[in-house]
């Protein structure tokens, strides 16, 4: 049974501690100018837009074409604490593995309550084994794939690093102790229980799989900052291949910039791990 408290903190104490968007001076025009500049980028873009890999609503993802005929994937699993915000939302951070070369793959699921934790996790899962076997110009081929996720897609990500396709991670501002998640808020909708922290935690399921590259904004909430640390140097013990990139003033949102910039720190500690490769 999971503790009434974490790490000394009640569950009022929790509510401030996880709230992104409360420490996020200017968050709602921050988000408006996010989905202006998304909106902008659709138009621009080679895209196919809401691909289904599943029969449910939300089982849909967008897929944008860099220009080059044999080119490696971008896949980006959007966050909201797995019951909030759409793949159109955050689009515009496409523009910077586009501009690396990538294909961008914008991921969408469904969100709590409509689904459990179970689900989402299964989702992302069920999207990356459909474009794993699609033919033609969506399809992984034998190509490198970078599966990356910010907040709770950054968990989503990590729960699936040892898929056969992905050849790198990068979770950005991620959760990987769901226990804190459990006893706030944020539970009332997601409905965690304690065997869905033990499973679904990334920290409690380290196992082989992909490189990593963990990151997190130095002007993020503390908790944030302690879980992105706390999970690379256990996956590091784990011998497993991590990096561990804190970047200067940025905040939990803000640090998405750094992502739609195809010379940002992001896509650069990414490259590593797949720029040996002729058409990166």
């Amino acid at each position: 049974m999971m503790n009434a408290s974490y790490r000394g903190m009640d569950r009022a104490a929790l509510d401030l501690a996880y709230n992104n968007v409360r420490a996020e001076l200017g968050y709602q025009s921050r988000m408006e100018r996010f989905r202006e500049r998304s909106d902008l980028l659709y138009r621009q873009a080679i895209a196919r837009r809401d691909i289904a890999y599943g029969d449910q609503p939300r089982q849909r993802f967008d897929w944008l074409s860099c220009g080059e005929g044999k080119a490696p994937s971008f896949v980006f699993v959007h966050g909201g604490y797995w019951q909030n915000y759409t793949k159109e939302d955050l689009a515009f951070i496409a523009r910077g593995p586009l501009s690396r070369g990538f294909n961008v793959v914008l991921a969408e699921y469904t969100l709590a309550p409509d689904a459990t934790m179970t689900q989402i996790v299964g989702e992302i899962g069920q999207m990356l084994d459909f474009l794993d076997h699609a033919e033609g110009e969506i399809g992984f081929g034998d190509r490198p794939v970078c599966l990356c996720g910010h907040s709770a897609g950054g968990q989503l990500a990590m729960l699936h690093r040892a898929h056969p396709a992905v050849t790198a991670t990068l979770a950005i501002s991620a959760l990987f102790d769901l226990e804190p998640i459990a006893l706030s808020w944020l539970n009332e909708k997601l409905r965690l229980t304690g065997e869905d922290v033990a499973r679904y935690s990334p920290i409690r399921q380290i196992m082989p799989g992909a490189p990593m590259v963990i990151s997190v904004g130095q002007a993020e909430l503390p908790e944030l900052i302690r879980q992105s640390h706390d999970y690379a140097e256990a996956c590091k013990k784990s011998g497993e291949h991590v990096s561990l990139l804190t970047l200067p003033g940025q905040t939990h949102f803000s640090i998405l910039e750094d992502l739609a910039n195809a010379e940002g720190a992001l896509l650069s500690a990414v490259a590593p791990w797949i720029g040996h490769h002729p058409w990166c």
